[in-house]
């Protein structure tokens, strides 16, 4: 009787937290990178076996492209802190701030898995998971910036991603997040000068295009999204 139930016991699929599963995997690939970390190794971390596992996730490139959508959320919160009733300068500073903590939290994880997926290369699927979060915070932070200062959405994107590409490399050499932190906040003032640089040789009014003379569509006054 003793036996039958422990076959019946071990025939039954393994319950498992996903959260947990994804906390888990994302630890082990920030850790070691993506080609490091085996299958094997995943499912003895998480405590459940291949099927179950392929029967959650579908697949360890698909379980990985759950982990660094949830990643990107909590380390880079673009959703949570663009609001057009706030100011440009204000939410880069929240975002600098925000990844400052994120990339130098763990000392078994530092820098942006993001970037870190982008910087080790490997599997082209795996890159364009990574490459796609990038050109979409990318394209949210543009289409935010371009309401209000459309004459300077290439410049800070290309300072945002200059800036969260130095910070990650910081924090993937040790630095603590004190220091993070103290760059996160020259950051902040390098993208207020910025903003009031293109504010001061465009003026205040470019986000309002004057309209044509001739009728025709009004145009678009934020720079087609790359």
């Amino acid at each position: 009787m003793t036996n039958r139930k422990t076959n019946e016991l071990r025939g039954r699929p393994r319950q498992f937290d996903l959260e947990e599963a994804l906390t888990t995997g994302q630890a082990l690939f920030h850790a070691k990178g993506y080609d490091a970390v085996g299958l094997a190794e995943l499912t003895e971390a998480i405590g459940i076996r291949s099927p179950s596992f392929y029967a959650a996730f579908g697949s360890k490139a698909a379980y990985f492209q759950r982990i660094l959508a949830r990643y990107e959320a909590a380390a880079t919160p673009l959703d949570t802190l663009v609001d057009d009733q706030r100011p440009v300068v204000e939410v880069l500073t929240d975002l600098f701030a925000a990844v400052a903590s994120a990339y130098g939290a763990n000392a078994a994880a530092r820098g942006c898995l993001i970037m870190e997926t982008l910087r080790a290369g490997g599997h082209g699927d795996v890159l364009a998971m990574a490459q796609s979060l990038v050109d979409a915070r990318s394209e949210k932070l543009r289409a935010f910036v371009g309401r209000s200062h459309p004459h300077a959405v290439q410049a800070v994107d290309d300072y945002v991603r200059s800036a969260l590409s130095g910070l990650s490399a910081s924090a993937r050499q040790g630095w603590s997040v004190e220091r993070l932190t103290s760059v996160a906040r020259a950051a902040s003032a390098g993208a207020a000068s910025l903003l009031a640089s293109a504010t001061q040789q465009n003026g205040p009014a470019a986000a309002q295009p004057a309209e044509p003379t001739e009728p025709s569509p009004a145009p678009d006054p934020a720079f087609p999204l790359k």
